[in-house]
């Protein structure tokens, strides 16, 4: 038998088998094959893997805003008012009076910006970008220049500390007092920042 091609005949059998070149020509296509599925397979992955752009993709986090907190503020004010009245000293009562005050309008417009790979200090509701009045720059720093965070203190957090290296290699100390939520500050800063040196949690 035999199967005649547009340029030259095959055998296709010989002595009831199939003859040598019949099946090197099988396993040529069949190799042939097997590259061509082996190829859109990868193709494929690394396409659901990495993007059309090539490279890898990787979700990003959403942004964190946490909610205002007015303990700080409201604390203040309440020790103006018993300064005042138990201890009739108005220097002093006026002094946690006018710190109470200015924390309590801080906290109805400054907020903290939990971004993808960055922390920002911006102002009110259109949450514009702020300056850095002691160090200069835009008060935005990047999660991996951090070198260490601390709240002080952790029962009763007041201030919120961080060193970080982005404003100057040899590092630059900030504090801001916590005027937000403090466990969502403190949340957020664990898991994009990593565990504190003493705020914890500690590190396993």
């Amino acid at each position: 038998m035999m199967i005649v091609g547009p340029k030259k005949s095959v055998p296709m059998l010989v002595g009831g088998h199939a003859s040598p070149h019949v099946l090197k020509t099988i396993a040529r296509g069949e190799r042939a094959r097997l590259k061509r599925r082996d190829t859109s397979i990868s193709a494929s992955f690394n396409l659901s893997i990495f993007g059309k752009s090539g490279k890898k993709s990787v979700k990003k986090r959403d942004t964190v805003i946490p909610e205002p907190s007015y303990s700080i503020p409201l604390t203040l004010l309440g020790g103006a008012g018993l300064t005042h009245i138990a201890f009739s000293n108005d220097a002093i009562a006026a002094v946690l009076a006018i710190l109470g005050g200015f924390l309590a309008f801080q906290a109805s417009r400054v907020k903290f910006v939990f971004e993808d790979d960055a922390l920002e200090v911006v102002v009110g509701e259109k949450q514009e970008e702020t300056e850095n009045k002691f160090v200069g720059g835009r008060n935005r720093w990047a999660y991996d220049s951090f070198v260490n965070w601390e709240f002080w203190w952790p029962g009763f957090p007041v201030l919120v500390y961080f060193k970080e290296t982005q404003t100057k290699p040899e590092g630059q100390i900030h504090f801001f007092p916590l005027i937000f939520n403090g466990k969502q500050v403190y949340d957020v800063m664990v898991e994009r920042c990593g565990p504190s040196q003493t705020s914890g949690p500690k590190s396993s």
